[in-house]
């Protein structure tokens, strides 16, 4: 489907460990903030899209959690959808309020991501990043993380998982192993993964953590799950954010003065695949560059999903901004600092940003359309025109279970 949605207006909390505030306090700010950037009042909101992915377990709210965050906000009476699509809830939202506005069947749409992770029993957290894979399997996946990890001599790795760290970390490590193994990717590329978000992130106020390492720091910080030290590992958060998004018609009335277009949003699921096929991004990645009419060469920001460090790596790759195996090649190469050729995850990505799973697609919408409208300060990227956003999660096999890649232009 052909996207031609307008965003009128984003806004976003500070994300960060909030112990004293709850899902409905994080989450209207994020509204009321989008809704005051747009210039609009909440009666001109017609439907709401919210992505939250582990409330259900975190804070035991289920079943109506769009509407009682969209009620402590003052808003009410609408359609509110709920989406529930692990770390991809948010740009699922995302995708869907953009396809009603395309589809002509509202001018105006609100796309709201919300999570709380932090809980004084760390083990409700983790507990929501197990449930994200098929927990009729999760024993048999486990079982293989160990097994690939005492393999590869990997002691860190070969136990704790989804105990005192999310298992999702054990996944990446595996892959991060394997793809050394492959195409020779050295542990310090991934430590400078780290260390160029920790720079990006320090520019950012709303970033959780706004330290800035070097690779030597990162290399040196506590293991994880070999090769990934702690900083090569996104931290759970709370936050919020949200867009409103409007039709080509609102837009004229609203006289707005720097447009920012979503001109496509692909959404897939994983499949069984070949190890040496393509999957989920590589997918999404494809049919999103041809419905906007662009290339990864076009491209001036992006706002990736690097759960891990490794993950960014990966994702230079499958999002073609180079060849398979030469994720390591361009990081050292700088192209994806600011001032390079492509920064990419200038807000701090998910390592120093922050990641409350359910706002992480929405707050990447967020970055990238102040990016393309020069309001990102410090961390601006001069001229930016065409910006992409990626973001996935769960796992099934070897794929991701859901993944979103969302294309916007100035």
């Amino acid at each position: 489907m052909k996207f031609n949605a307008v965003v009128a207006g984003v806004g976003m909390t500070r994300f960060g460990k909030h112990m004293d505030r709850g899902l409905k306090s994080i989450g209207a700010e994020a509204v009321r903030a989008a809704i005051a950037d747009a210039g609009m009042q909440n009666s001109d909101i017609e439907a709401a899209f919210v992505g939250n992915a582990a409330a259900g377990l975190v804070t035991g709210q289920e079943c109506i959690r769009g509407q009682v965050i969209l009620r402590s906000a003052g808003i009410g009476k609408i359609p509110v959808i709920n989406v529930e699509n692990a770390c991809a809830s948010g740009s699922t939202a995302l995708n869907q309020a953009c396809a009603y506005v395309s589809a002509g069947l509202y001018d105006v749409v609100l796309a709201v991501g919300a999570e709380k992770l932090y809980h004084e029993d760390k083990r409700k957290s983790f507990a929501a990043f197990s449930g994200a894979v098929d927990v009729e399997a999760l024993e048999e996946i486990m079982n293989r993380l160990k097994s690939a990890a005492k393999d590869s001599g990997a002691e860190k790795a070969a136990g704790g998982a989804g105990e005192n760290r999310s298992m999702f970390m054990d996944i990446y490590a595996s892959a991060a192993r394997n793809h050394m193994k492959r195409y020779g990717t050295t542990v310090q590329q991934f430590a400078k993964v780290s260390a160029k978000n920790s720079y990006h992130g320090s520019l950012n106020p709303r970033a959780q953590f706004r330290e800035q390492l070097t690779v030597e720091d990162v290399l040196a910080a506590p293991m994880i799950a070999e090769p990934l030290t702690r900083p090569m590992c996104s931290p759970i958060g709370d936050g919020a954010a949200a867009v409103v998004v409007v039709s080509e018609r609102k837009a004229a009335q609203l006289g707005l003065t720097s447009p920012v277009r979503i001109i496509s949003s692909v959404l897939h699921s994983g499949w069984d695949h070949g190890p040496d096929e393509g999957g989920s991004l590589e997918l999404c990645a494809s049919e999103a560059y041809r419905e906007a009419g662009v290339g990864p060469n076009d491209l001036s920001v992006v706002e990736l999903h690097d759960a891990s460090a490794p993950a960014e790596i990966t994702g230079y790759e499958s999002l073609g901004l180079c060849g398979k195996g030469e994720g390591g090649v361009l990081i050292d190469s700088g192209a994806t600092w600011l001032g390079g050729r492509v920064p990419v995850n200038t807000s701090g990505g998910l390592l120093r940003k922050g990641h409350p799973v359910g706002a992480t697609g929405v707050a990447q919408i967020v970055e990238l359309t102040e990016q393309l409208q020069g309001r990102s300060g410090d961390r601006q990227v001069q001229g930016a025109k065409i910006a992409l956003a990626q973001n996935g999660g769960g796992s099934i096999g070897s794929d991701a279970a859901a993944m979103c890649v969302t294309i916007l232009v100035r």
